[in-house]
């Protein structure tokens, strides 16, 4: 299958690595955490990519810039309920570890990507 625009975005790639990293968390969880915190989680990290891939899917710079900043927000979500899951003892230290270099990383990318669009193409990874 060919890869679209979206796809070849970094920043898209990034948020898909750490809504992955997420996804394999939360099904070792119980059927409460799972139901409640678990899917909150699953969408806000889904939603981080899903809008980057939408934004640019629009057509226009404003509208792709809108949706950049909903992922954002979706990304700040996805730490609040992350901090809620680590004080309700759903999430190791070790587990924290692992995913806060990949937020810590996608958030400044996330507002590079957003300065880039209508400069360039975006931040695009080596093909």
């Amino acid at each position: 299958m060919m890869k679209t625009k979206f796809e070849n975005l970094r920043v898209y790639q990034m948020s898909e690595t750490l809504a992955d990293e997420i996804w394999e968390i939360v099904v070792g969880w119980n059927n409460l955490a799972k139901d409640t915190l678990g899917k909150q989680i699953i969408r806000s990290a889904d939603s981080v990519r899903a809008n980057i891939a939408e934004g640019e899917g629009r057509g226009t710079h404003l509208d792709n810039k809108r949706f950049v900043r909903i992922a954002r927000g979706s990304l700040q979500e996805t730490q609040h309920w992350l901090r809620r899951a680590y004080k309700r003892n759903l999430l190791t230290k070790e587990q924290i570890e692992k995913l806060k270099p990949l937020i810590e990383n996608l958030l400044p990318s996330l507002n590079a990507y957003l300065r880039s669009i209508g400069k360039t193409e975006g931040l695009k990874t080596k093909n």
